[in-house]
């Protein structure tokens, strides 16, 4: 019988196929599988392997002619942009043997090219070989196409990412209006609910039908019979795909494992995301700290503190940046679950304590304080570290993360995070008491530009700007549900209200001195100069637009559609996360079945028991059959949420272990990226 730890080696085990290929050879790699190599030992691993250098996949790079062999590492088709730029280095390079490894399987190649028909061998990847001879110049030089499903990252013993698939994010209801304008007035569905695979644009239905198939290679590898759970209709859509997945039926019945895997849509609970009530470290650090270029998940941790370089902006880029992701040291293993999973104040003086530890083996001088961690504090335990290569190099997992502790409990932004506490606490103890109109009204005098206070360009550090009400937004739409029914006089009322508001953040947004990321990325300009008044109106007006349909996400759900608990006069109104309600349904032994979790037929077995229980009872599968049970959040997942996940599981002791699984890890501000800017129905793969 598997257990977690022995899934959590399947992405190591992957790439053991890709470390194969690369000896004597330079390797070109796309963002998104350097991602999830970052997670699954890095680049060392790769040289450890052979490999001569590793470089960007872009047309502009390229090897000299003493390299003869290249190994391309892609998460896309082999179509388009991606084989463009493949011919485009072999054009400037002059290689012998080239191997090219992508992460979409050939039967997802065959369903882009159109192909319906089965077909045996590798046609397409077969083809593309002699393309490869054609390009070297030399029909007789080698050249090898494979499918290696390196999609997935280990980022901790708790949970594993898809880099790939980081965008990928449940339908919305602008989403539902695109499909239904492509479809017969009388064929338009009424409600995301009714959408299926087919009725999906090509480009989508081919990233569904990648990650369908890069999970049942993992369960293929690991011997498992998956049971197929949804909640949401995107997850319905996945889940479907995967229970009916064409070589899925062969391994099934010989599989001598067995797990489940619930796929829930992010949607389902956004307050969850936005909101920051998780009292987590990790969280804290995604937050303030510069991401890592190129990357979706991990950040930019300043390494100056080992140094004796002085701050100044001659030094500002000198040196590289530390990271989180740590897989060779134990220590920093241990540190980073650790700051993963538990509270924030835990994970702080865990980060001390080891810091102490590292430094009493090197025997280096620190002076020890009690009480409160600060910034400080956790830097004077570093410092030491920089006068001896032998401890940097011994505790250099530890120092990075203690770093990255360290910048976060500085940073200049944070007290806005205790605002936007105390004020989603406001909200929730009016939203049972007054309708959601007076409720949403309380943001208005929020939305005030910099300069109306008298106070010039500067704003107070504990002040919300753009960033957090669109946060407080997202948030108080997704409990829009949970507050008082409105009748038309209250509904006329909202959009008079929508419309102030609309016109506010407008203004506040284009009397911005400095552009956060965020604004960039919600209206495609860099800086003030470019923002009129008209696109950045435009931009607000499509917000709210997406904004309205949240408040209707878990409409179809009959059991599970609040996550907000009323003031009964003795406890305050509280919010009650989704994923904790899922978990409580299932792992309760007193609970009966639950109408929102369903279970996806994988055949015709299945059917018929479905047929049956309509008029006899019958058994159905219960996701706590089985002794694995993976948890994939489409959308992402929150740090706070993992530590929720092990609170509960802790508290109910399953036999039942539990593995997360999720399109990424979210950052509160990654949410209205998803949400109002990523183009669901155009994702990138390549074609």
């Amino acid at each position: 019988m598997l257990t977690v730890e022995d899934y959590t080696q399947f992405p190591l085990q992957t790439w053991g196929k890709v470390f194969s290929k690369v000896k004597k050879a330079v390797v070109f790699m796309d963002d998104k599988c350097a991602e999830a190599l970052h997670w699954s030992g890095g680049a060392a691993s790769l040289f450890e392997a052979g490999a001569k250098n590793l470089k960007q996949f872009s047309s502009f790079e390229a090897c000299r002619a003493d390299e003869p062999k290249a190994v391309f590492v892609v998460s896309t088709l082999l179509k388009g942009r991606t084989v463009d730029i493949i011919k485009d280095i072999i054009s400037l390079s002059r290689f012998q043997y080239c191997v090219v490894i992508t992460t979409v399987a050939h039967s997802v190649h065959l369903v882009a090219n159109n192909v319906t028909a089965e077909m045996d061998g590798n046609p397409v990847f077969e083809q593309f070989e002699e393309k490869l001879c054609e390009w070297m110049g030399n029909m007789n030089y080698t050249a090898e196409v494979m499918h290696i499903p390196v999609v997935f990252a280990p980022v901790s013993q708790q949970l594993i990412l898809t880099p790939p698939f980081a965008h990928l994010f449940p339908l919305l209801s602008p989403d539902l209006d695109f499909i239904n304008a492509k479809r017969p007035e009388k064929k338009r569905f009424g409600s995301l609910v009714d959408v299926d695979m087919n009725s999906l644009p090509a480009e989508l239905q081919i990233e569904i039908k990648h990650l369908s198939s890069a999970l049942n290679s993992m369960f293929e590898t690991t011997e498992t019979r998956e049971e197929s759970f949804a909640v949401g209709p995107m997850s319905r859509i996945i889940a479907g795909e995967l229970a009916n997945h064409p070589q899925a039926k062969n391994r099934r019945k010989t599989a001598q494992n067995k797990a489940s895997i619930i796929f829930i849509d992010r949607t389902m609970d956004l307050t969850g995301a936005v909101g920051h009530h998780g009292d987590n470290l990790v969280e804290k650090i995604l937050t303030v700290l510069k991401p890592l270029p190129g990357h979706v998940t991990d950040v930019q941790v300043d390494m100056l503190e080992l140094t004796t370089l002085q701050r100044s902006p001659q030094t500002e880029n000198i040196l590289a940046p530390g990271c989180l992701a740590q897989s060779e040291s134990s220590a920093a293993r241990s540190l980073w679950e650790a700051m993963l999973t538990s509270k924030q104040k835990e994970g702080v003086l865990e980060v001390r304590r080891q810091l102490v530890e590292a430094a009493s083996k090197e025997k280096l001088p620190i002076k020890m304080s009690m009480g409160r961690v600060t910034k400080d504090q956790l830097c004077s335990y570093v410092k030491p570290f920089g006068g001896s290569r032998g401890a940097l190099e011994s505790h250099c997992g530890v120092l990075q993360l203690g770093l990255a502790t360290a910048q976060t409990l500085g940073h200049p932004s944070l007290p806005r995070w205790d605002s936007c506490l105390a004020f989603e606490r406001l909200l929730l103890q009016a939203l049972g008491d007054s309708d959601f109109p007076s409720v949403l009204r309380q943001l208005l005098p929020l939305m005030k530009p910099r300069d109306s206070e008298g106070s010039g360009s500067t704003r107070a550090s504990e002040d919300c700007g753009p960033d957090e009400l669109v946060l407080l937004l997202i948030y108080l739409y997704s409990l829009a549900d949970e507050a008082p029914p409105t009748d038309q006089e209250e509904e006329e009322e909202l959009e008079r209200l929508e419309r102030e508001l609309i016109g506010a953040l407008t203004l506040l947004i284009t009397k911005e001195a400095e552009l956060s990321r965020l604004v960039q990325k919600l209206t495609g300009c860099s800086s003030p100069e470019e923002l009129t008044m008209t696109h950045t109106h435009s931009v607000v007006e499509q917000m709210f637009d997406t904004l309205r349909g949240l408040s209707h996400s878990r409409d179809h759900l009959k059991q599970l559609r609040s996550i907000y608990t009323a003031s009964d006069g003795v406890h305050q109104a509280s919010y009650r996360p989704f994923l904790k309600q899922i978990l409580e349904e299932v792992f309760h032994p007193d609970r009966p079945e639950c109408p929102d979790i369903e279970h996806m037929s994988g055949g015709l077995t299945d059917l018929l028991k479905t047929g049956f229980s309509m008029f006899m009872k019958v058994n159905r599968p219960h996701p706590r059959d089985n002794p694995v049970m993976f948890l994939f959040l489409v959308g992402g997942v929150t740090p706070s949420e993992l530590r929720l996940i092990k609170e509960v599981v802790s508290t109910h002791k399953p036999a039942t272990q539990v593995l997360v699984l999720a399109t990424r890890l979210l950052r509160p501000t990654d949410i209205p990226e998803l949400l109002f800017t990523t183009r669901r129905l155009t994702p990138d793969i390549g074609v």
